[in-house]
């Protein structure tokens, strides 16, 4: 009887386990290489906005969703200043679920954004898009009408950006390929932004950045 070699193929070890004390060291390696100034030419494109008395239209899918829903929420009660008559105005294009599901159900998903953009957006008003990918379909039509009728196009994105980066204005990236932690920097990137719009409303210090921050002539 032939003798039987011994394989060579030695067993792989296991992946190491996620724990969350390594899940936060990530993170924290992560934050040094947030988009900063892209995330403050998008506050002075806020800012602009609410001097000029635009609307801000905020959208995404499925986490983004929800992170665009909070962010209208602390835009619109957080930075009042109960010293000035005027309001930052914001809408999440998340929000109205009957609308979302008639165009959905009637013609495609993929217009959920883009025709409630066709009925409200202007020129210069901003549309701000969330999307871990960058390539949702819904958020791309959306910045395209956005476009079409003269608004800003802002964005947060992660990986490479995916094609929204081409079609929006200003556009923070999160460079990571790892979902969840590319939302939790949107969410933190969210509060960071609402904190200095806050105080740039309620103190009057705009402190614009003038590298592409301003609304472009349409």
């Amino acid at each position: 009887m032939p003798s039987v070699k011994p394989s060579n193929n030695k067993p792989k070890p296991p992946s190491p386990a996620h724990t969350v004390k390594g899940y936060f060291e990530d993170v924290t390696e992560l934050i040094p290489r947030l988009p900063y100034q892209e995330v403050e030419r998008i506050i002075s494109v806020i800012l602009e906005a609410f001097d000029s008395g635009h609307t801000i239209f905020v959208f995404g899918n499925g986490g983004s969703a929800a992170s665009a829903s909070h962010m209208m929420c602390d835009m619109n009660k957080g930075t009042i200043d109960p010293a000035q008559p005027r309001r930052l105005k914001t809408m999440a294009l998340t929000d109205n679920i009957p609308l979302i599901t008639a165009w959905g159900n009637d013609t495609h998903y993929e217009r959920i954004f883009a025709e409630q953009l066709r009925n409200f957006a202007v020129r210069n008003d901003v549309a701000f898009a969330i999307s871990g990918s960058g390539n949702s379909p819904n958020v791309l039509l959306a910045l395209q009408a956005a476009k079409e009728a003269g608004a800003f196009t802002v964005g947060f994105a992660g990986y490479q950006g995916g094609k929204m980066k081409t079609l929006c204005d200003v556009c923070a990236v999160v460079p990571s390929d790892n979902m969840q932690m590319i939302e939790d920097m949107h969410h933190t990137m969210l509060h960071s932004m609402f904190t200095v719009v806050k105080d740039r409303i309620q103190t009057g210090a705009r402190q614009f950045l003038t590298a592409g921050a301003g609304q472009q002539e349409k």
